[in-house]
């Protein structure tokens, strides 16, 4: 150390012994979160996050139909040797980091292929139309609240927030993919390069594979509306294995024209084209390439002797002149094409008119997603993709003998693949292709607080006052638990937490209070609702005699000065009658719908009013998807005996079964109807037969 010349501190002399603390630093990608205070790495705790999944839905649609129709005999023997094997694929619903943490315990190590599509659009608009009805007519569908704060939460902090909620995803992927495993995720320019940076940051960077280029549009002329950049036409794929063993498929696609005509010039005289090909060994003899003489020319060949003789027997060397070097004559015929490259422009953007296209705004075609599961997995390897979005990474996965895993913070996302994938299985069994059954699954509830909570200082009890303000309900002073906050018209009042998703565990708890309580009926009031829990309160409904009427809590209670309550709308109410025909010993039993209205809860508020009028003279047109449960037992996972639904090309619905069930043994019998809507919100009911 040297004294400072104009006084004060002594300068501090950097060396080896000593060296700047920059001289140290390692390139790396830095966000806000990654370190905490003490400069210590976050690391993502999966046993924190692991929860219960519940299986509430099976589906397996040809063999519920066969059994519901008493031709379970004939279907088995009619699928026998073709049902791939006893795995059930798997789609859930909840937040992916959540999911991921969930299914280490099981899958740890044994998923072979992610592919995942991302959300990566700071201001992207998650507005959609749906059709309604005949699909002559749209209605806008906004954000579910869940998808809502969940992407506020994503970009609530800019860059680092998306690339922190990235960063933790990406991690506990590793951990669930097999050593021969490998991911892509797609991206776009804003974000490639940041997510390059994390993925070789999680995997190594002797792990980045390839960054491939997809030409998903064509060229956009938008200079009209004033931009000032090249179009943007292109998205980003970036391809990561686990390890060396990483399973590796090449592919091909056919020769252009062009290249035919250019060098394949030569035809033999049965008409056979061929072109002449190079035989020397790539760096010469300093590489280890074999030197020995083939029609009086020495080099250094790529092929050994005896390969080397071999294509001289079956004439496949060719020499234009004694002293020229010898070629190896390569037929049109037994050419594989060129092997794909990281320049994908060969597979089109879904167009309107295209036959797979079902409406979701961010839907891939299959073709990509059949081109990626090709080279990176193999049949009877599991596939996953954790922003499924309209389900077509399972649809494919499916059609080439892959088991999968979907899961999707939307609602509608499983809805819209729910469909999809039953749609795929009536294909494949119609003809006669193996296929494998799948479960539909809940995941725990949302726990991250929003907004909303910063305005309200935190404080719950202001949350329910406000809550039941709107409501016009009264709060309930020294109420006989804590889980009861109101009353309204006789009946209790139930507010959940800020942002809550309100669960089958908390429908139980605030039905035993109301029972305890002596009450008949609670309203229970929240942003969320897990799915099929109006199906679950049935069974409460049942064992405990208290009705529970499920309140979405509307939007507009954040506005400003809002002084006017909004409309409080219950979860779509649903009416259904069974009908049941034939002579006592060989009836059969139908379910005929009744009445349907939907809750509107995510339509925007613009629209509403006028919506409301037409859901109440039409609610059939807003169902999207029923499906019947003949011999529904409480608490246990809805069984697909029959469904209906509509699709794109065909709007029409059914308003009565035609599976023609039949029961083994007579008796009473409960039956189980759900209904899903257009905006992807189910509700269900339940009906008594006796037989």
């Amino acid at each position: 150390m040297s004294s400072n010349p104009e006084g004060g501190a002594p300068a501090v002399r950097w060396s080896p012994a000593n060296p700047h603390p920059l001289s140290q630093l390692k390139t790396e990608l830095v966000w806000e979160g990654k370190y905490d205070e003490y400069g210590r790495r976050r690391e993502v705790d999966p046993a924190a996050l692991a929860m219960p999944m519940q299986r509430i839905e099976t589906v397996d649609e040809p063999r519920q139909r066969a059994e519901a129709q008493g031709e379970l005999d004939l279907f088995e023997k009619s699928v026998a040797g073709r049902k791939r094997d006893a795995f059930r694929n798997r789609l859930i619903w909840g937040d992916n980091k959540l999911v991921l943490a969930s299914l280490l315990k099981e899958f740890k190590g044994r998923i072979d292929l992610i592919y995942i599509d991302p959300p990566f659009d700071v201001g992207a608009d998650f507005t959609m139309d749906v059709p309604i009805g005949d699909g002559k007519e749209t209605v806008e569908k906004d954000q579910s609240t869940l998808e809502m704060v969940a992407y506020r939460d994503m970009w609530g902090k800019g860059t680092d927030s998306y690339l922190h909620m990235m960063y933790e995803r990406l991690s506990l992927m590793k951990e669930l993919l097999s050593e021969k495993g490998s991911i892509y995720v797609h991206c776009d320019f804003r974000v490639n390069s940041h997510l390059r940076l994390i993925l070789e940051d999680i995997f190594g960077s002797a792990n980045f594979v390839n960054e491939i280029v997809w030409k998903r549009s064509d060229a956009k002329g938008d200079a009209a509306q004033g931009s000032k950049h090249y179009s943007r036409i292109q998205d980003s794929i970036l391809f990561l294995r686990k390890s060396d063993g990483a399973t590796w498929n090449p592919l091909y696609v056919p020769l252009s024209d062009e290249y035919v005509e250019g060098f394949y010039r030569y035809k033999d005289p049965d008409g056979r084209r061929w072109k002449m090909e190079n035989m020397l060994g790539p760096g010469g003899a300093a590489k280890g390439n074999p030197v020995y003489e083939v029609l009086g020319v020495t080099r250094a060949w790529r092929y050994s002797r005896e390969r080397m003789q071999q294509l001289l027997d079956s004439g496949r060397v060719v020499q234009t002149k004694p002293g020229n070097v010898p070629m190896e004559k390569r037929f049109l015929d037994e050419s594989k094409g060129v092997q794909v490259g990281t320049w994908w422009d060969d597979i089109s953007m879904l167009r309107g008119w295209s036959h797979e296209k079902i409406g979701y705004n961010t839907q891939k075609p299959e073709t990509l997603l059949e081109r990626i599961l090709k080279a990176s997995s193999s049949e009877g390897d599991l596939v996953a993709d954790f922003f499924c979005g309209s389900g077509t990474t399972g649809a494919v996965a499916e059609r080439l003998g892959r088991r999968w895993i979907m899961a999707d913070l939307g609602r509608f996302a499983i809805h819209t693949s729910r469909k999809r994938l039953i749609e795929l299985q009536r294909k494949l069994h119609e003809e006669g292709q193996p296929y494998r059954a799948f479960d539909v699954h809940n995941l725990g509830r949302y726990e991250r607080q929003w907004w909303q909570k910063d305005r309200l200082q935190g404080a719950e009890e202001e949350h329910r006052r406000v809550v039941l303000e709107f409501f016009k309900a009264e709060p309930l002073a020294g109420a006989p638990s804590p889980l009861l906050h109101g009353r309204k018209a006789g009946a209790f009042c139930y507010v959940d937490a800020i942002d809550g998703l309100f669960t089958r565990q908390e429908a139980r708890a605030v039905a035993s209070a109301v029972a305890q309580a002596g009450g008949r009926e609670v309203y229970c009031l929240a942003w969320e609702f897990e799915m099929e829990l109006r199906q679950h309160c049935l069974a409460l409904e049942a064992e405990l005699g208290v009705r529970m009427k499920l309140i979405p809590i509307p939007r507009e209670i954040m506005e400003k000065n809002r002084k006017s309550p909004p409309p409080f709308l219950e979860m779509a109410l649903l009416e259904a009658e069974p009908v049941v025909s034939g002579p006592k010993g060989q009836r059969t039993v139908e379910v005929k719908l009744t009445k349907f209205l939907p809750s509107l809860a995510e339509v925007p508020g613009k629209e509403l009013e006028a919506l409301k009028e037409r859901a109440v003279r039409s609610g059939f047109d807003f169902i999207d998807f029923w499906a019947v449960d003949f011999d529904w037992q409480p608490n246990q996972p809805f069984h697909h005996d029959w469904q209906d639904y509509r699709t794109r090309k065909d709007r029409s619905l059914k308003t009565v079964s035609d599976a023609v069930h039949t029961y083994a043994k007579p008796g009473k019998h409960t039956i189980c109807v759900k209904v899903v809507d257009v905006f992807g919100c189910d509700t269900s009911t339940t009906l008594e037969v006796r037989v």
